[in-house]
């Protein structure tokens, strides 16, 4: 029997919390949302979902989640910027916990249709080396050289989903995710990314008075980042189709984090003076996404200018740190 369940696994977190506000206003109403952390330490919590607290690295937790679904969303991974990556290796690899009981349980439970959410981690480093990067294609995951713990984890926990869709026909789709951003998300306490870490930054130095800002590394590595709401009509329009292999997930717009201080310098209406701290994480030189496949496939491509994604996450973080001043 099919059934119109639809679970997300890591709901309480940044995507998750977003991508369960989407699905409600598409009309979905049968939805579980599950994460490990309490309640009211969730970024969005819905009334009318059925809220879940449960550790999904064990096994009866993935059972529970799971059973009764039919389409599965797992976004739940240990995972955090890369202050957090770098640090924590073990703590990412033991994600692979949860991507292997979740697909064990949607196999027993017969779940017709299985999103994974990678990460562009899993591309070979020495691809990365240069800041003028070639965009990344697909088939530069092999040889596999991927970033040590959090990509080597994403990358087996791809090669389970495939596995899984070939020896017991689990319908399971990937996406590799290229740096997501937006409002409703980490921007202090470790765990955040270049671009709230950037927009905190730059909010605390204006507000103090003193215009400064340290940045990691040197400024000239590369990336490109996917506002929220593409990345969620990107994963809806993946887990929908007939594409078997993981696909891109980002944003081809190309950025250096010095370029990135300038745009919400430019928000912040401040200029402010810059210390470069090269002993910090500051991950692989250049990462872009080339978005061929997906855009021949699905005719996807991102529809948020970086400048007008930043502008509304910058507003959404400068809210929470007044609210606490």
């Amino acid at each position: 029997m099919r059934s119109d369940k639809i679970l997300v696994a890591g709901g309480g977190g940044f995507i998750g919390g977003h991508l369960v506000a989407d699905l409600l206003r598409k009309g979905h109403q049968d939805i579980r949302s599950v994460d490990i952390k309490p309640l009211n330490e969730w970024y969005q919590v819905f009334p009318g979902v059925e809220n879940l607290q449960l550790d999904l690295q064990d096994k009866a937790a993935c059972e529970q989640a799971t059973k009764g679904a039919g389409t599965v969303y797992n976004l739940a991974a240990d995972m955090g910027g890369m202050g957090f990556i770098e640090n924590n290796r073990a703590l990412c690899m033991l994600s692979v916990l949860i991507n292997t009981h979740m697909l064990m349980a949607a196999r027993k439970y017969e779940v017709e249709r299985f999103f994974y959410a990678s990460s562009a981690c899993v591309y070979a480093a020495d691809k990365q080396t240069d800041p003028n990067v070639t965009a990344l294609k697909e088939s530069d995951a092999y040889p596999a050289q991927p970033e040590d713990g959090y990509g080597w984890e994403k990358l087996f926990s791809e090669r389970m989903c495939r596995h899984f869709r070939e020896d017991f026909g689990l319908v399971t789709r990937v996406a590799r995710y290229h740096n997501v951003y937006g409002p409703l998300g980490t921007y202090d306490g470790g765990r955040e990314k270049a671009p709230a870490a950037v927009c905190r930054k730059v909010i605390q130095a204006k507000m103090s008075g003193k215009h400064e800002i340290e940045i990691w590394g040197d400024g000239k590595q590369t990336r490109s980042f996917m506002y929220i709401d593409d990345c969620l009509k990107g994963t809806q329009a993946i887990l929908a189709s007939e594409i078997l292999e993981p696909l891109n997930l980002g944003s081809s717009e190309l950025v250096t984090i010095n370029g990135l201080v300038d745009i919400v310098e430019g928000i912040a209406g401040v200029k402010l003076k810059r210390h470069y701290n090269l002993s910090a994480p500051k991950g692989v030189n250049g990462r872009n996404s080339d978005n061929t496949l997906i855009k021949k496939y699905l005719d996807w491509e991102p529809g948020t200018r970086l400048r007008d994604g930043m502008e509304r996450t910058y507003r959404w973080i400068f809210d929470q740190i007044a609210k606490r001043s």
